[in-house]
């Protein structure tokens, strides 16, 4: 699933393409894709036409259009989706499920999604911020998140430290990817008690967290194979970069030791067995 560095990507080349254009015409080429639309497709498209987009705009994982009349076309990509600007005239892709027309003749945007997990819906009122969004929590790029409201959240919470960084009432835009990473930048084992961690100890993982994040930002997001894409769908190239995820018996970059695989919620963490060791029962505040 897209995280924060490849929405955010998604958001800027929106915000160069779509910002200040107003929308002919909506065509929903499969249901689904508004599911979250409770009104319907035919309803979302009606209510679309003739609305002018403002500058795109971003919670966590979820993107929002901002639109003149106060609405916002609010967008998840789930784990498949992808915003495309394309030519008019450029075939349709077999996953094509909705396609945004313009005024001005200019480039199309389409979304298209192979597993359907991702979705579009108006959101009443909510250019600002979208009353579905309101609970999810400010991410670490954001300039108004407050480092030290977030370390004493932390060390609040009495939960492994990884399933704290995944917690999007938390800290936003963070998935198992760039947990990983931070992680092991902190030389901190996923595991450890976020209760026994020390404020410095937090901070220094927030800095490696929001150092890992606009790094991925800078170079387009992580691209494991063609179902994460920008609008103008080209790969990022931030797995070049990865010093834990994905990296199985591959040495450490860091002492050489073989990278291990772990089971986490259903997926998988990645860590160095000698930079990382795992708790014990007792730890100790880092």
């Amino acid at each position: 699933m897209p995280e924060l560095p490849e929405v955010e990507t998604v958001r800027r080349g929106l915000d160069k393409w779509v910002s200040g254009r107003r929308i002919a015409t909506v065509e929903v080429l499969h249901p689904r894709a508004v599911r979250r639309h409770l009104p319907g497709a035919e309803h979302f498209a009606g209510l679309l036409a003739g609305r002018r987009v403002g500058a795109v705009m971003r919670r966590g994982k979820y993107l929002w259009l901002p639109l003149d009349d106060e609405d916002a076309l609010v967008g998840h990509l789930g784990m498949s989706g992808q915003l495309l600007m394309q030519p008019a005239d450029a075939p349709d892709e077999t996953h094509l499920r909705v396609r945004f027309r313009f005024d001005d003749d200019g480039p199309e945007l389409r979304f298209i999604d192979q597993r359907t997990f991702g979705g579009l819906a108006v959101s009443p009122g909510g250019a600002v911020l979208p009353a579905e969004l309101a609970h999810i929590a400010l991410d670490p790029v954001d300039p108004l998140f407050v480092d030290e409201l977030f370390v004493a959240a932390m060390r609040r919470r009495r939960t492994e430290v990884k399933r704290a960084l995944l917690d999007q009432t938390l800290i936003s835009g963070v998935g198992n990817i760039y947990a990983d990473e931070a992680l092991w930048r902190a030389s901190l084992h996923g595991g450890r008690d976020t209760s026994l961690l020390t404020r410095p100890a937090v901070r220094r993982l927030l800095g490696h967290v929001r150092d890992v994040l606009y790094e991925a930002i800078g170079q387009g997001g992580t691209s494991f194979d063609a179902l994460y894409v920008n609008v103008n769908g080209e790969s990022g190239y931030f797995e070049r970069s990865l010093n834990a995820y994905g990296r199985e018996g591959l040495p450490c970059n860091r002492c050489g030791a073989a990278i291990r695989r772990e089971a986490f919620m259903n997926r998988s963490s990645f860590s160095c067995p000698r930079c990382q060791p795992r708790p014990r029962p007792a730890t100790r505040p880092a």
